[in-house]
């Protein structure tokens, strides 16, 4: 198994985004150390990609509006602070132990803590990444100290795998209640414990096969997180093994979008998770049509209309994207699809400081939170069942 992801990890390699970023370094420093500015051109379109299209027959009828497009946070964000049961803030290394498994991660808890619960927002690094590097790369401890909310980096040890990556592609890790779901389960419903976290806003993202992992939590407990993020990433059971994984990452998975429905959780819940899904059409590690297949299985069953808001923008002196929003009337968007032109497999508007970026893209970290806390649900039980 070892030799396999020795050969993907290869494949990433040549890929050239590693060479990209040593080669331009200083200029991601520079670009990375001042927030993009954002050009937006709004136009009415239709479904922008045949798999996407199929979404509009379940949907239907889609109409269009304007677009916000926003990227920054709400203004009432940053009022919602809560109290720190750990002391004084930073960010903390920690152990989490289930029947499950052991995982360390690590938590980052803003120093400047008010009355109330803080949301929590859970981050999945991709493969050969860890905490530090991730947390690095989408900024996400400066925006949390900037705006109030605790950040969870569960890590992916060389033990579980050998490149560090989330077995997203085993079927054991697709489920609710068993493998390393139940263990980013467990460990997220042990910091809403011990922090005192808002139960109403737990949310959960990924890069790569941290995105497929999202997916899956998204799936399997949607009792949990009331928004997922997939940057880059698969659809829930794109994969049952190596040889799928690899096909599924070059081609897409066996997902049919049009017939996906809904996990039996989410049934039972009676809700689907409001996904915000980030890829770019230059990916030649994770093919980008794996994130039509990720927005189409969100959206699934979904029998009530949408609205379809398409804009197309351009970050000042950086990339162009194409941003899909899916709303129901007179409500904030409930799935959103960025595609990044030009772009590879990095993170979008990432600190060039850390691994798999792309700071000239639009900044997912920012766009995500924006559409993270404008989701809430009832909330969750303390223990799982």
């Amino acid at each position: 198994m070892a030799r396999l992801f020795g050969k993907m990890r290869k494949a990433t390699r040549l890929s050239g985004i590693k060479r990209l970023l040593k080669a331009t370094a200083l200029l991601h420093q520079v670009v990375s150390s001042l927030a993009p500015k954002v050009l937006r051109k709004r136009r009415e379109l239709t479904v922008p990609s045949p798999a996407l299209r199929a979404i509009a027959a379940l949907a239907a009828p889609l109409r269009t509006r304007d677009a916000r497009g926003q990227t920054e946070l709400p203004q009432h964000a940053a009022g919602v602070l809560g109290t720190g049961v750990n002391g004084a803030g930073g960010f903390f290394a920690k152990t989490f132990t289930s029947k499950h498994g052991t995982r360390r991660y690590k938590l980052y808890i803003p120093s400047d803590r008010h009355q109330g619960p803080l949301p929590l927002v859970v981050m999945l690094h991709g493969c050969t990444q860890s905490p530090d590097d991730f947390a690095t790369g989408t900024r996400m401890n400066s925006l949390a100290e900037e705006n109030g909310f605790l950040v969870l980096y569960p890590e992916q040890p060389v033990s579980a795998n050998a490149q560090r990556c989330w077995n997203w592609f085993n079927p054991l890790n697709q489920s609710r209640g068993t493998g390393e779901p139940a263990l980013i389960a467990g460990m997220t419903t042990a910091v809403i414990r011990h922090q005192r976290a808002n139960r109403q806003k737990v949310y959960v993202a990924g890069l790569s096969a941290g995105g497929a992992t999202a997916a899956i939590m998204g799936r399997a407990y949607p009792n949990i997180y009331a928004a997922i993020g997939v940057h880059s990433g698969l659809a829930c059971g794109a994969a049952s093994g190596i040889a799928s994984a690899v096909a599924a990452m070059r081609h897409g998975g066996r997902i049919k979008p049009h017939r996906s429905a809904p996990s039996a959780t989410a049934a039972i819940s009676g809700r689907l998770v409001p996904t915000i899904v980030f890829h770019a059409d230059g990916d030649s590690t994770v093919h980008p049509t794996n994130a039509d297949q990720v927005l189409a299985q969100a959206v699934g069953a979904q029998t009530n209309a949408l609205t379809a808001t398409v804009e197309e923008g351009r970050v000042l002196g950086g990339r162009a994207y194409t941003r899909t929003a899916y709303a129901h009337a007179d409500g904030p968007s409930r799935f959103e699809h960025w595609m990044v032109h030009g772009a590879g497999h990095a993170w979008s508007g990432g600190s060039g400081a850390g691994t798999y970026t792309d700071p000239r893209g639009p900044d997912a970290s920012r766009a995500m939170l924006r559409f993270f806390f404008a989701q809430a649900h009832a909330g969750i039980r303390s223990r799982l069942p």
